[in-house]
């Protein structure tokens, strides 16, 4: 059995984008780079940490390489990495050291989605998970001065993180399940559209 298509993985990640992380605000950041088209979404096979490191360090050079008026961030979708969280958690420092050996070290950084995603400081069952989960792994690389700038920009950004916690924990799972935005088979879609 083969996993989703490159096109249902960008339409599930969409979706996401859409309706949790800009339709309830979790980032305050995300609405505009996305209305002026400036996220780049890749979508990798890669499994094998070797091959996953190699899409990353392309992709990272890829983003410092382009103007961020045309590319301001970048979502590299891991769909078949990582089945379990922790083996993802386990890949970051190569990552971390991934970004440094390229010299991007307080130029970019890397912040992992999961659709398993879990803090170690919260049971398993917390809402506030959610924050961090996406329908399929991926690592978002963002720009150091687009974060800085945005950050300046609003008034209290340093309550963002809590403000998402108290959200989540009270919509609870019925709503966040009403938001449609886990991973769909091809065969989802085909079924939507007859």
């Amino acid at each position: 059995m083969t996993g989703p298509s490159e096109t249902r993985v960008l339409q599930d990640m969409q979706a996401w984008l859409e309706r949790a992380v800009i339709g309830l605000n979790l980032c305050p950041f995300a609405k505009a780079v996305h209305v002026k088209r400036q996220i780049h979404w890749v979508v990798s096979p890669a499994v094998q940490e070797g091959e996953v490191l190699e899409v990353l360090a392309s992709a990272l050079q890829d983003l410092a390489d382009t103007s961020p008026v045309e590319r301001d961030t970048t979502v590299l979708v891991l769909p078949a990495a990582w089945p379990e969280f922790l083996e993802m958690h386990a890949f970051l420092p190569r990552a971390e050291r991934c970004l440094r050996q390229a010299g991007f070290e307080g130029v970019l950084q890397i912040a992992p989605f999961h659709p398993r995603f879990e803090f170690f400081d919260a049971p398993p069952q917390d809402m506030g998970h959610c924050v961090n989960r996406a329908p399929y792994p991926a690592l978002h690389l963002l720009r150091e001065d687009s974060i800085a700038r945005a950050v300046a920009a609003l008034p209290e950004a340093e309550t963002i993180y809590e403000r998402n916690l108290a959200l989540l924990r009270t919509m609870g799972q019925a709503a966040w399940q009403a938001l449609d935005v886990g991973p769909h088979s091809d065969h989802d879609h085909e079924t939507k559209t007859r």
